[in-house]
Order: structure tokens, then C-alpha cells, then sequence
């Protein structure tokens, strides 16, 4: 097996420069979106995906910002949810009363953005969008409803592949290729 990462990847969605481009993009629009908020946005990162497009993104955002992390765990050391989300790791800040936005790598079966949701109200945020690099709707299985006067941000709309870069694993490796590419499957099968 070679240790060449780029050699374990069958073909790249998205470049770099693709990525960084759209990051900008979804700054920009949430940047606009919350602008007449009176208090700062909380970001949410959901670890350990999320990391760098939370990063990239969260610099590019002009306007005060919180950012914290949010541990939830439905993958194990496969390529499937299990379909049953928990969270492991809470966040620190108080959100009650505060405009949350959930940044996400990837939303497919939207089972654990359906959870952190319903958290997320629990916990009192007022209003809770969500800002995911890819959306994989042909997996949906769950429905998901914003709070208050959330948004859905989606950086590109995901076929129906098993992706890794970008801070997308497969079995916690992959995360630092600067690119989002298909895995071979001889990698993981």
C-alpha cells in the first residue's frame, strides 16, 4: 500500500482553490445574514470533521464571533452512520439566548444534525442555522428543522460517493489532504 495519500484517492470533487473560493462565499452571505444581530453568532464546529472548514470559515466571517466545538459520534471506524448519534463532548459556552450556527463537513443522513438540533433548543438557543461543506440529500433519512430565523448554508450538494479530505476521514486518516476526493475502494473495503 503506498503512503502517497493522493494515491488512495479514485478522483478529487473539489479542489483547493474550489473550496477556498466557496468558504468565501458562505462567509460572505453569513456575514450579511447576521450583520443586525445584536449579539455575536456562536459557531459550532462539529469535531472532528468540521475543523478546517470551521477555521477557514470562521476567519473569513467580518463580524464578532464565538466559536465553539461539539463532539457527537455515529460512524465508529466505518463508512456508514449507525444511525444512532450521540454527543460526547458538550460545549463549553452558554448558547441560551444566542444565534447558533452548526458547521458541519458533511450532512447526509441529517440523523446527527437532528440531534444537535434538538440540543441545541434544549440548551435555549434562540435561532440555530447550519453552515455544512457538503450535502449528500440522497441520503437524507431524517428531517431536520431550523429554529427561530436559521438558515441552511450548503457549500456544494455531494454525490452519492464515499468522500474523504478536507477534514473528512475514513477511520481518522484522509482529514489533511487540502482537497475533497473519492476514496478508493480498495481502501476501505
Amino acid at each position: 500500500m503506498s503512503t502517497n495519500l493522493d494515491d488512495h484517492i479514485e478522483k478529487i470533487l473539489w479542489t483547493e482553490q474550489q473550496i477556498s473560493r466557496r468558504v468565501s462565499e458562505l462567509a460572505s452571505q453569513i456575514t450579511l445574514s447576521f450583520s443586525s444581530c445584536k449579539s455575536a453568532p456562536v459557531a459550532v464546529g462539529v469535531a472532528t470533521g468540521a475543523f478546517l472548514f470551521l477555521a477557514d470559515l470562521v476567519r473569513k466571517i467580518k463580524l464578532p464571533i464565538s466559536v465553539d466545538f461539539v463532539r457527537v459520534e455515529s460512524y465508529g471506524s466505518g463508512t456508514v452512520s449507525n444511525g444512532k448519534p450521540k454527543i460526547s463532548c458538550d460545549l463549553k459556552i452558554d448558547v441560551t439566548g444566542k444565534h447558533v450556527i452548526l458547521v458541519e463537513d458533511i450532512v447526509d443522513t441529517g440523523n446527527t444534525l437532528s440531534c444537535l438540533i434538538e440540543h441545541l433548543k434544549f440548551k435555549g438557543a434562540s435561532s440555530i442555522s447550519v453552515c455544512t461543506l457538503l450535502d449528500k440529500p440522497s441520503k437524507r433519512k431524517a428531517n431536520f428543522e431550523l429554529v427561530g430565523e436559521g438558515k441552511f448554508y450548503r457549500g456544494f450538494e455531494c454525490p452519492d460517493y464515499f468522500v474523504v479530505g478536507y477534514g473528512l476521514d475514513f477511520s481518522e486518516l484522509y482529514r489533511n489532504l487540502p482537497y475533497v476526493g473519492v476514496l478508493k475502494p480498495e481502501m476501505y473495503s
